[in-house]
């Protein structure tokens, strides 16, 4: 089964986590945006917490279950901290 992968991560960490996904032969493409991230208020600066968001950067990336594992173990080893994700499974994606 496919799932759709999602990484919400620090700005600072995006070219990190751009060359390690380009580097991997199991990610055949991913979408990344700008993102804001609301909520946690302890953890966000004086400024972030007058604006009420954090900015972040999100990625999603559509692969086989059986590769997420090793992928995210890889996140920590080569990109760092800072890094938030989950999975959905797919029931259906293709071209058209």
């Amino acid at each position: 089964m496919n799932v759709l992968l999602v990484l919400n991560i620090t700005p600072e960490l995006e070219e990190e986590l751009v060359d390690y996904l380009l580097s991997r032969e199991e990610v055949g493409g991913f979408t990344s945006y700008p993102v804001h991230g609301h909520g946690e208020q302890g953890r966000l600066s004086i400024a972030e917490q007058v604006r009420g968001r954090r900015k972040r950067v999100q990625f999603e990336i559509l692969l086989p279950e059986e590769y997420v594992d090793a992928l995210i173990a890889g996140l920590a080893e080569e990109v760092g901290k800072g890094i938030h994700y989950w999975q959905i499974p797919v029931a259906c994606s293709g071209h058209l």
